[in-house]
């Protein structure tokens, strides 16, 4: 394969995602005769039909399968391209795409309102959620991760924000289970925990490493879920000290430790690093989070 069947393979591939000649042949300007010629030449070189002719249109062999998932994700990252390249304007405006966890959603949204009263041309993509999201592809401008430093060497990783985190239970699991002695916190307790064994959150590394896995027995895939399974007196668990400090019900255990803090890293691709929106989005941010509580 050369550079010169791209226009086939791209053909080939409107075709199989609209299924007929003449939906290709519209979507991609060309005469209908060209697309069968493109289509004709890609299986000639290949040696195999990508696909099955019948009166309702196109149909993909399991070859023209392959070649779809292939073009697919090419498309795919000329899209993601594109995100970046608009990205790259001189005013700050258009789309600005921001990843954090969930967690962050009470201390991120109202300031993404202020950010938006002071730049209103900006339209705002939030998304949250605990996958990393590849900056390199363009699926966000500003990513704001928890734990370790970031390593991709094309990112910019800046420490932004840490929480202080404890260990607490709600005063209704007390009541239900008793207060263990302090020597015996570890081996008494109920715990709330993350369901994923190799979760980054330096709280769950260290409770993994310290508390029987029977102990933990409530488990869940979001740090949000686990703050309302304590709240709901299932069983002890971690918290930050912000959050626990606005329930009168909660009792802490065990108090904060460095080693349990959550560091949080403000990440952006090189490519879009200094560009005036990404940069105004940054200034305005780090400007904002001094006053949030255990910012450092």
């Amino acid at each position: 394969m050369t550079s010169e069947n791209w226009d086939e393979i791209r053909t080939a591939y409107q075709v199989a995602k609209l299924g007929t000649v003449s939906g290709a042949a519209q979507i991609l300007g060309v005469h209908h005769a060209t697309v069968i010629r493109h289509i004709d030449a890609l299986e000639g070189q290949l040696g195999v039909k990508l696909f099955q002719r019948h009166a309702r249109g196109y149909t993909p062999t399991e070859a023209g399968m392959d070649l779809l998932t292939v073009a697919q994700a090419t498309d795919d990252q000329f899209s993601q391209l594109a995100s970046r390249i608009k990205g790259r304007g001189e005013d700050v405006s258009g789309e600005l795409v921001v990843t954090s966890l969930p967690g962050m959603a009470k201390l991120m949204a109202p300031f993404l309102a202020k950010f938006q009263e002071a730049y209103p041309d900006v339209i705002v993509r939030y998304l949250t959620g605990e996958r990393v999201f590849r900056l390199e592809y363009g699926e966000a401008h500003v990513a704001i991760r928890a734990g370790k430093p970031p390593q991709e060497p094309d990112n910019v990783a800046q420490p932004f924000f840490s929480q202080d985190i404890a260990l607490y239970a709600h005063r209704s699991y007390l009541e239900a289970f008793g207060h263990p002695a302090p020597d015996r916190l570890l081996s008494e307790l109920r715990f709330v925990g993350h369901d994923d064994p190799m979760s980054r959150a330096p709280f769950m590394t260290w409770l993994h490493e310290n508390v029987s896995p029977d102990r933990i027995t409530f488990r869940t895939s979001e740090i949000e879920a686990m703050a309302m399974a304590i709240l709901a007196g299932v069983g002890a668990g971690f918290m930050s000290t912000r959050d626990a400090m606005a329930h009168a019900d909660l009792v802490e255990l065990m108090p904060a430790r460095p080693e349990w803090a959550t560091v949080s890293w403000l990440v952006t691709h090189v490519d879009l690093h200094r560009t005036p929106k990404v940069q105004a989005f940054l200034t305005m941010l780090k400007a904002h989070a001094k006053d949030w509580p255990s910012a450092s």
